[in-house]
């Protein structure tokens, strides 16, 4: 065999190989994700819980049904910017809520609300009255990343972070925050935000291509062998 071709068997056993590997590495991935939904469906069906009950350990609380109870406190509201809701714009609201008894505030996603350029919102038009009673679910903080938001809107944050959230709140807030899920008896309100998608996602059909890639591969490296043992083989 020429050099050449050598160097094609040696690239496409390659290939084939890591196309292999990344296919089993999508399927650890889908096991991963079966695995998290079981946890998530196994904490939704617990009785929600007030968020003082709830696990210090944020892992152990992440998902789980939970009740506050306090006041709105609108003025320190914030924006979380740039969220899109069924392809449309927007923000989503995320607003402190104080406990009587307590100095450290719970904060709730209330939800999401149009805006067109993804930053801007009329805050007041969305309030749901003083007193909060908000059933949802509990929610990790966003890992902190640095510098937070450069936004000239002091209420605007860009994401959800324990950082973020403490350069703007004048107060401690709980280690984890609440998503609403329930409607609170106003006629206005934010659209809530679903519970996060609990199928396979993408990870079986990514396992499937990876593995034709590499058959296709190792095809295609067969096939050149066969010729080039076969054409050796035959008389000049």
């Amino acid at each position: 065999m020429s050099r050449r071709t050598i160097l094609f068997l040696a690239l496409a056993l390659a290939a084939g190989a890591l196309f292999v590997r990344l296919g089993f590495w999508q399927l650890a991935r889908l096991h991963e994700r079966r695995a998290r939904n079981a946890v998530v469906v196994d904490r939704q069906r617990g009785t929600p819980l007030a968020v003082r009950a709830l696990p210090r350990d944020t892992a152990a609380a992440h998902y789980r049904p939970a009740t506050v109870e306090g006041r709105f406190d609108y003025d320190h509201e914030l924006v979380l910017s740039s969220r899109t809701h069924q392809g449309s714009p927007g923000v989503e609201l995320l607003t402190p809520v104080r406990i009587a008894g307590t100095d450290t505030a719970v904060l709730v996603n209330r939800g999401w609300v149009y805006s067109p350029n993804g930053g801007t919102v009329d805050r007041s038009r969305w309030r749901e009255g003083d007193s909060a009673h908000v059933v949802g679910y509990a929610e990790v903080y966003a890992p902190d990343a640095g510098a937070t938001s450069s936004s000239t809107d002091a209420r605007i944050v860009r994401r959800v972070s324990r950082q973020e959230i403490a350069s703007k709140v004048p107060y401690p807030v709980a280690p984890f925050y609440l998503v609403a899920r329930t409607d609170s008896g106003s006629a206005v309100h934010p659209a809530r935000r679903d519970l996060p998608a609990l199928d396979d996602g993408p990870h079986g059909s990514y396992a499937i291509q990876w593995f034709c890639f590499a058959a296709i591969a190792l095809g295609g490296a067969a096939a050149v062998w066969w010729r080039e043992r076969g054409g050796a083989a035959s008389p000049p």
